[in-house]
């Protein structure tokens, strides 16, 4: 089994949130957010041939969220199914969705940090993100996410040093 600790992912989530222009504390928080479960390649496989739905990789994601965020980016012509076995490419693809979702993200963010905003919509989807920043209550799973977020971005900063 690997190391759960999304902190030896240091130096991928600088470059990678760098390059897609957002924060990487927010990267980082996320992964820590989705370190719940083991991140094995041959567990994550075998889990989903159970659930073929399952997300893949560090950063949990599913297929159709990858295939619609890699269009036109440096990993275009990479597959869902590498996911689990690249972390480098599992946090590309959280960086750039995470860059899609604040274009999509209103100006006005009612009581929510635009952070907690896009956690909330890496979670839930945009709709859903843009229905909380109207002020949309969240559920008690995203709220969960939310808190955990939270608490996860005093250990993104120190792991980013």
């Amino acid at each position: 089994m690997t190391n759960p600790d999304p902190s030896r992912y240091a130096a991928q989530v600088r470059t990678r949130a760098a390059e897609a222009g957002v924060d990487p504390q927010l990267v980082m928080a996320i992964l820590y957010n989705e370190s719940y479960k083991p991140h094995d390649p041959e567990l994550e496989r075998a889990w989903q041939k159970i659930k073929p739905d399952a997300a893949f990789g560090v950063a949990n994601m599913h297929r159709a969220t990858f295939d619609q965020t890699k269009h036109g980016r440096p990993f275009a012509a990479r597959t869902w199914e590498q996911l689990p076995d690249d972390p480098d490419l599992a946090i590309q693809a959280e960086a750039w969705y995470l860059h899609d979702l604040s274009a999509q993200l209103p100006a006005a963010h009612g009581k929510y940090q635009t952070s907690e905003l896009l956690a909330l919509g890496y979670n839930t989807g945009p709709g859903n993100m843009k229905a909380f920043a109207r002020g949309t209550k969240p559920g008690a799973q995203a709220q969960t996410y939310l808190d955990t977020f939270r608490t996860n971005q005093a250990k993104a900063a120190t792991a980013l040093g």
